[in-house]
């Protein structure tokens, strides 16, 4: 009647477990956190900026659902977002220069599930919290490069056509 060993229908059964598992942070979404970190490496964030930080929620009323620092970060989790963005505010305050704080979205799964590594799958770029980013473009030298690369096309192609002409010449913004 079975074409297969018992042991093969175990090793099924038991992987589909292991994935079933895995998969259930997904299905805890996410809850609003600040995060706090350094744009200088002389800055250490520890338990210190953690009490102080904690100090400055409770004085100005504001509820936590849990602190903690990880990887010289501090995140700090938060009911609703409202309550976020109070804090975040109180959390710069008191802070000030030389630390950054972020708002941020952290998974909301059992502590468990975390110690086992189960955490959420982000599909793709992930943007919802934000992207600070800034790219500096020298301009000059990157429209010297495209004329550049243009006349040298152009007369590429007027060698390959065998059209003579005279030269290819920048003058100003065209050639």
């Amino acid at each position: 009647m079975n074409r297969y060993p018992l042991w093969k229908y175990l090793l099924i059964v038991f992987t589909i477990a292991v994935a079933a598992v895995y998969s259930l942070p997904n299905l805890f979404g996410e809850t609003p956190a600040v995060q706090v970190s350094t744009n200088r490496q002389a800055i250490i964030i520890n338990e210190q900026t953690q009490s102080k930080v904690d100090a400055a929620l409770q004085n100005a009323g504001i509820q936590t659902d849990g602190m903690f620092v990880v990887d010289n970060s501090l995140k700090v989790r938060f009911k609703d977002t409202e309550t976020q963005l109070k804090a975040r505010d109180v959390i710069e305050n008191t802070l000030g220069e030389g630390y950054i704080t972020a708002l941020n979205l952290l998974a909301d799964s059992p502590e468990w599930m975390a110690k086992i590594k189960a955490n959420p799958m982000f599909l793709g770029l992930d943007l919802r919290g934000g992207v600070h980013f800034t790219m500096q473009v020298d301009m000059k030298a990157a429209m010297q490069k495209t004329f550049e690369r243009y006349s040298g096309d152009i007369r590429r192609e007027l060698r390959r056509e065998k059209i003579r002409s005279g030269t290819v010449r920048q003058a100003g913004n065209s050639l």
